[in-house]
Parts: structure tokens; C-alpha cells; sequence
């Protein structure tokens, strides 16, 4: 680790990468962003927006089960539940003859009203709070070693997945007809997007996650014709909104998490303005 800080310190020869925390936050960014610009491109194809944003009060749920538990580290049962909740939902999607919105609501409403009800308890809420908003600078070493870990898995998932993914964003019946068990798939991409949840969830916030899920691709997808350019750029705008946030968070002092959001927003509104310049 000691050679990696001093290759940044070469690369990167400014105040703020002279402390520790910064380069943990900045290889935090480097990692994780790019997971979400590119995640982020079949949310919006496979128009899952709502469901991202149930994943965030699931996994709150997850850490209050962990607390509940005793758990020195609610990681583990926020990854566990996270996963299993995600799966179970796209089970019942598939089942049940309810609109899709409505069974997402219904668990999503449930999910944070119970992680509420149990981190109430004795009044012990304050302590987690800050899993609300996020602390990027928190980050620590083994924190980043769990994020490389991620980052390969959901890599390996990726590229095993996405042919189907894409199929299916463009017909359901469709992708059924080719032989592809769309619950299986979909299951699948749930569970990743359910461990990038859980992993980043502390450092980004639940009540922001969801916007790093669909505004990078959203901003893409304004400005773009082909599948490659899609994700491409939509990678290249989350990466630029994280580094950008990061620092605009350091040197005014505010929350990491929040500016890359608002930053990604702006991005989104920008290439709004100039969508019929490039998509006819």
C-alpha cells in the first residue's frame, strides 16, 4: 500500500493528496463510480429506477437486522438481506399479477419502516444516522480491499450477463422466445446491484444512492445512439461527476456523497438541453 501512496503523490501532486483519507476517498471513486455508470445503463434500459431506490431502504433494513443481531459489523447482514430482499422482490414481480410499481412500493415502504422501527429501539438512532448521508473520507484500507473484491465480481457478472440483460431490456416475451429465464437474469443483475448497495452504501448515503444509479446512464442515454457510447460515456460521467465531487466536497466542506449527486444532475440537465443535437 505504502508503494501505491507514493505513486499517487507523484501523479498527483496537489495539498489535498497529502493525506491519507483524501487518497483512500480518491481510489474509493476510481473503483466504485465507474460500477455505477455502468450498472446504471441497464437500470434505466430495463426502466428499474423505483427498484435501485427500494435496494437503498432494503439494505437499511439489513444494517438495523445487523444491530439487532449484535453484529460487531452490520456489513455482512446488510450484504445478506440486501441480496436476499432484491431476489425475492423480482420473484414476486414475476408471480404476482400486481403492477410492478405497487409490489415495490410495498416492500420498499415496509423495508425502511421496519429498519426504522428497530434502530428506534431505546432510542439508539443517532449512531446511524450517518448511514443517511455517507462518509466518503471514512473510507479505510480494508475498506478499499472489499471494494476491489466487488468491483471484480460485478465485472465477472457483467460480462456474463449483459448479452441477456440486453435482450431483455428490449422485450421480455422476446428474450423468453430465445431460450433466456428472464427471472434467473434478472435475479442476477438484482444481487450485483444489491452488493454495490451494500458495499457503498456507507460512504455514499441511502437517501442518495439511487440518483448515482440512474443519473449517470440517464445523461448518457440524452446524448447517445449505440449501445458502446451508451455505457462509455455513461461510465466517463459518473468517474468525472465522483472526482469532481470529491474535491468540490474538500474544499468547500461538504458532503462527498451529495455534490457528486448534484454534479451528475447538472451533467443530466446539460445534455438535456442538448439532446436533438445528437439524438434525431
Amino acid at each position: 500500500m505504502n508503494e501505491l501512496y507514493i505513486l499517487l503523490d507523484i501523479l498527483l501532486p496537489f495539498d489535498w493528496a497529502h493525506y491519507t483519507f483524501m487518497k483512500h476517498a480518491f481510489l474509493a471513486i476510481l473503483c466504485i463510480t465507474p460500477l455505477f455508470g455502468l450498472l446504471s445503463t441497464m437500470v434505466v434500459s430495463n426502466r428499474m429506477a423505483f427498484f435501485s431506490d427500494s435496494l437503498g431502504h432494503g439494505a437499511f433494513t439489513g444494517i438495523a437486522i445487523g444491530v439487532l443481531l449484535g453484529a460487531v459489523s452490520p456489513l455482512l447482514s446488510l450484504i445478506v438481506f440486501s441480496i436476499a430482499f432484491a431476489v425475492f422482490i423480482t420473484y414476486i414481480k414475476n408471480k404476482s399479477t400486481a403492477s410492478t410499481d405497487t409490489i415495490i412500493g410495498v416492500f420498499s415502504s415496509t423495508a425502511i419502516a421496519l429498519g426504522l422501527m428497530i434502530m428506534s429501539r431505546g432510542g439508539g438512532f443517532n449512531k446511524f444516522s450517518s448511514f443517511l448521508i455517507g462518509d466518503v473520507l471514512s473510507i479505510t484500507v480494508e475498506d478499499l480491499q472489499a471494494l476491489v473484491f466487488v468491483v471484480l465480481l460485478v465485472l465477472v457478472g457483467w460480462a456474463v450477463l449483459f448479452n441477456r440483460l440486453l435482450v431483455l431490456s428490449i422485450n421480455s416475451a422476446f428474450a423468453r422466445s430465445r431460450g433466456i429465464s428472464t427471472f434467473w437474469v434478472e435475479s442476477m443483475f438484482a444481487a450485483m446491484l444489491a452488493v454495490v448497495v451494500s458495499i457503498s452504501i456507507q460512504w455514499v448515503g441511502i437517501l442518495i444512492i439511487n440518483a448515482l444509479l440512474v443519473l449517470p446512464a440517464a445523461a448518457a442515454r440524452n446524448v447517445t445512439n449505440n449501445v458502446k457510447s451508451y455505457q462509455l460515456l455513461s461510465v466517463a460521467i459518473a468517474l468525472t461527476a465522483g472526482i469532481a465531487g470529491l474535491l468540490l466536497a474538500y474544499y468547500f466542506n461538504m458532503a462527498a456523497g451529495a455534490t457528486i449527486v448534484v454534479l451528475s444532475a447538472i451533467i443530466f440537465f446539460v445534455t438535456l438541453l442538448l439532446k436533438s443535437r445528437f439524438v434525431r
